[in-house]
C-alpha cells in the first residue's frame, strides 16, 4: 500500500492547514501511510552562493523522503493570492537538487482559509509550478476548505466537520488510486 508524505506551506503550529494535514492520517484509506515532512521554515532562503556551499540538510532530508514515497500532499493556506514565501522557497530548493525529487511523483494539493475560496487561487498557481517540475497532479475531487475556523476545532487542534472530512477522504481515496496507476 502506497506511502505518502504531506508537505505543510505554513509555519505556525496551529495553523488551519496543520490541522487539516494533520487529520489525514486517520482520513486516509486502509494500508495507506501519511507522515510528515520536515517544517518548510527548517529551509533557508535559496542563494546560489549557500547552494555553492553545499546542499542544506533540511533540503536533503526532504528530499530523500520525498523520493521514497509514493507520493506528496501539500497543504497549504493562500497568502496573497498564491503560495506561501516559505512553501516556494522550499519548492525552489528542492528543485534544483541533481535528481529533482518531483518529477514524475504525484502529487496532491489540499488548502483551508477562513475565506470562501478556500485557497483556490493558491492552489492555481502552485500547479504552474508543479507543472514545470514534472510533477504529476491530481486534479479531482479538489480539496479547499472555506470557512475552515467553523470546521475545526482550533484549541484540540481537531478537524470536526464531518462533511469535510468525508469529503477529504474520498480525494485520499482517489488519489491512492491515482498514485499507484
Amino acid at each position: 500500500m502506497p506511502h505518502f508524505v504531506t508537505l505543510l506551506g505554513s509555519l505556525r503550529k496551529g495553523s488551519y492547514n496543520n490541522i487539516i494535514a494533520g487529520a489525514l492520517p486517520a482520513l486516509a484509506p486502509e494500508g495507506v501511510t501519511i507522515t510528515a515532512l520536515g517544517s518548510v521554515g527548517a529551509v533557508p532562503h535559496y542563494d546560489a552562493d549557500v547552494q555553492a556551499q553545499g546542499w542544506p540538510q533540511a533540503v536533503t532530508a526532504m528530499a530523500g523522503a520525498i523520493r521514497a514515497a509514493d507520493g506528496i500532499i501539500i497543504v497549504s493556506p493562500e497568502y496573497n493570492y498564491s503560495v506561501p514565501g516559505v512553501l516556494k522557497n522550499a519548492i525552489d530548493w528542492l528543485s534544483r537538487l541533481p535528481e529533482q525529487p518531483f518529477k514524475h511523483k504525484p502529487v496532491l494539493i489540499q488548502s483551508a482559509s477562513p475565506g470562501a475560496m478556500g485557497g483556490a487561487r493558491m492552489q492555481y498557481h502552485l500547479r504552474q509550478s508543479l507543472v514545470f517540475l514534472d510533477a504529476r497532479v491530481f486534479n479531482v475531487p479538489e480539496v479547499m476548505v472555506g470557512a475552515v475556523h467553523n470546521k475545526v476545532n482550533e484549541p484540540a487542534g481537531e478537524l470536526i466537520d464531518q462533511g469535510t472530512r468525508d469529503f477529504i477522504a474520498k480525494q485520499l481515496t482517489a488519489f491512492a488510486t491515482f498514485a499507484q496507476a
